[in-house]
């Protein structure tokens, strides 16, 4: 069956391209949620004072792939630990968040966190949140990564999480990638 995710891990560029590599994803759109604005630009979220985070809608067969395993994946290729923050990239737009579609979601989502805060022994910051409304961006952040691997942020920042993802996940992953 169809199902929808929207997660918030950092820079939509690394999120994007690393759920655009798994079994049973159908589709992956980064975008903006969580903040105070209607239909926000790339320019107004980068300030910090929309409210909005970067994030990716995920459109995902749960016959192939489970939430669990999704909540999996993006546990463990972003820094969860690290308060609105992802590398470089700072401020609240690369806050980790989880926004749940139903009470399933927030469920798995809360059960995840606690697991991940016994395993690392720290507190997770990820956020677990209502899922209010997407606002895709604009064209030119889709598919960044796979149409942009030579742009030195894709190299340095994207390239490590990917090869992470192959490594620890590639029963996952789809097999023209």
């Amino acid at each position: 069956m169809e199902k929808r995710a929207t997660f918030a891990g950092g820079c939509f560029w690394c999120t994007e391209t690393l759920f655009q590599r798994l079994e049973g994803v159908f589709e992956v759109i980064p975008g903006y949620s969580g903040g105070q604005i209607k239909n926000p630009s790339y320019r107004e979220v980068c300030t910090g004072r929309t409210g909005h985070a970067e994030c990716v809608s995920i459109g995902f067969d749960d016959d192939i792939i489970a939430f669990n395993t999704l909540l999996d994946v993006f546990m463990h290729t972003h820094d969860p630990t690290s308060l609105n923050r992802q590398g470089q990239d700072v401020g609240t737009q690369y806050r980790s968040a989880i926004f749940y579609h139903d009470e399933d979601q927030k469920l798995a989502a809360k059960k995840i966190i606690s697991a991940c805060e016994t395993q690392l022994n720290t507190p997770i910051v990820t956020e677990v949140l209502p899922f209010d409304v997407f606002y895709p961006a604009e064209i030119d952040h889709h598919n960044y990564y796979n149409l942009n691997k030579s742009q030195p942020y894709c190299n340095y920042v994207i390239s490590p999480k990917v090869g992470k993802l192959l490594k620890d996940y590639k029963e996952y992953l789809k097999e023209n990638i």
